[in-house]
């Protein structure tokens, strides 16, 4: 009989806890709900209207955080994708064209994600104002393809910017110059949502204001906000209304994203009942891309698993180049329609990635967040398409800078591609030190950019720079001591070489 006893007990207990849990899960929903109200209380008008909408799907991400326990895939129902979920892009481009460019043209929106700063690579404003090739900025290259293919085909495709509470003024003030382009450019903003006190689980703000202590309070919460944003933006609409039927959404700093025809066509010849609502590029997985979220079979869908919902014990074997080929480049093709669906149907459905920061006065908060190819999983007829590398051409630090301001690449109409005269298709690997971090400082170090054509492998660490018309080959690695300096003097040309130390003339 006591065994008995201790089986019912225990599962009064169990009961106990989860109708505590549920009870304390209420109590924390019920004190946010009246912050956030509070934080409203102090303003009115359209900003008040705004946020309140920005609140709403904060809300909806705060209560489900609350309800989520521990990771959110297991492990063992994780199947590799079906073999024609994912396609090869030759096999996509062989089938030529679309039957009328134009008309294909016609029916397309071009997405950028514009809401980070350059304050990773020393720069104050939006990245995408950067200097990237030629005095040309992220937004020039994008504005500079899209009229070419306006210009090209005689078509309309229209550029839509998604900026945040960060770039949103800066951006504005700079398309003033796209004017007399031949692209018509939209913007919205994207949410702004509270950061949460870790302890607490309370809103840092005490008003809506983003000024003085309020100004570290706000975040965009990750380009997962794309679908509601853009909807409640009502632009979404607007383009619908003008006929528009698919959006290519990319990273503005991925200098690979450019409008591709063949993939344009696979999205638009489809048979009506097998119309494919959403299509990732992925590309092959280097050693460097191992953190990049890949494309699974889960509960019979297509879906983007990324390194935050991996459990501890599987993450060695997530990052393995050998059973998870692929990444997800962030180059997206949407049904416009289907977002409308989903969006009025509150069936989106994206994974919350949990993003733990440290405020400059040492305040410990939580920043909720998703990503945009999470949603994959909610689109019919969803496809991968394994595409070349050089579609997946991101620049997120003066390493990467480096590469695409080189000869490696030849630049036209706003498009970069791998010069011809390099003999391995692959780029070469290129670490620069933290002397090195600020586009500023780095700018001040080249003379002129090395001609790296015939590069494998670059580290450069320490007090180095570099003359005018160097030249670097195989595998070059540069280091200056602390507090010693390094200067490769103008013409020299590296070829293999270990360079450290004080060295300021070399054999060459």
């Amino acid at each position: 009989g006591s065994l008995y006893c201790e089986l019912f007990e225990a599962r009064d207990a169990e009961r106990g806890m989860a109708q505590f849990e549920e009870m304390m899960r209420q109590q924390l929903e019920s004190s946010m709900h009246s912050e956030l109200e509070k934080l409203l209380d102090t303003t009115t008008g359209p900003e008040k209207e705004v946020s309140r909408k920005d609140f709403e799907g904060f809300s909806n991400l705060f209560h489900r955080f609350l309800q989520v326990k521990g990771p959110s895939v297991e492990w063992i129902k994780i199947r590799r994708p079906p073999e024609d979920s994912i396609q090869p892009y030759d096999k996509i481009a062989a089938r030529g064209l679309p039957n009328n460019v134009a008309e294909s043209l016609n029916k397309l929106v071009v997405v950028k994600l514009n809401g980070g700063l350059g304050t990773s690579m020393g720069c104050k404003g939006p990245k995408s104002l950067i200097s990237v090739r030629n005095e040309n900025t992220f937004l020039d290259l994008t504005v500079q393809q899209i009229e070419h293919l306006n210009k090209t085909y005689n078509t309309d495709v229209p550029l839509v910017l998604m900026n945040s509470f960060n770039t949103d003024e800066d951006t504005k003030k700079i398309l003033q110059k796209y004017k007399h382009h031949r692209v018509k450019i939209h913007t919205f903003n994207q949410s702004r949502y509270p950061r949460i006190n870790k302890e607490s689980l309370l809103p840092v703000a005490t008003d809506l204001s983003m000024k003085g202590p309020n100004a570290e309070a706000w975040y965009p919460p990750g380009h997962g906000d794309i679908y509601a944003s853009f909807y409640n933006s009502g632009l979404l609409d607007q383009l619908i209304a003008q006929g528009r039927e698919y959006i290519f959404v990319s990273n503005i700093d991925n200098l690979g994203a450019t409008v591709d025809l063949h993939i344009l066509r696979q999205l638009v010849s489809q048979p009506n009942g097998k119309r494919c609502e959403f299509i990732m590029e992925v590309t092959d997985k280097t050693r460097a891309d191992v953190k990049g979220g890949t494309l699974i079979q889960y509960d019979g869908k297509l879906r983007l698993l990324e390194i935050a919902q991996v459990p501890k014990a599987h993450v060695d074997e997530f990052k393995s180049v050998s059973k998870f080929k692929i990444f997800n480049t962030n180059n997206l093709w949407i049904s416009l329609a289907a977002i409308k669906r989903l969006q009025e149907q509150s069936m989106m459905d994206m994974e919350i990635i949990v993003n733990p920061k440290t405020l400059d006065g040492g305040l410990n908060i939580i920043q909720l967040e998703t990503a945009v190819g999470a949603a994959i999983k909610s689109f019919d007829n969803a496809l991968g398409i394994n595409v070349p590398r050089s579609r997946f051409l991101p620049v997120k630090t003066t390493s990467d800078l480096l590469l695409v301001m080189s000869n490696l690449y030849s630049l036209d109409a706003g498009s970069l591609t791998m010069s011809p005269k390099r003999e391995f298709p692959t780029t070469p690997h290129v670490k620069l030190g933290c002397s090195f971090t600020k586009v500023q400082e780095y700018l001040t170090r080249f003379e002129s950019i090395p001609d790296m054509l015939e590069l494998d492998h670059l580290t450069v660490s320490g007090d180095v720079t570099f003359g005018k018309n160097v030249s670097l080959k195989g595998t070059v690695i540069i280091i200056a001591n602390h507090g010693d300096r390094i200067d490769i003097p103008a013409g020299s040309m590296l070829e293999n070489k270990i360079v450290s130390g004080n060295l300021r003339i070399m054999d060459h």
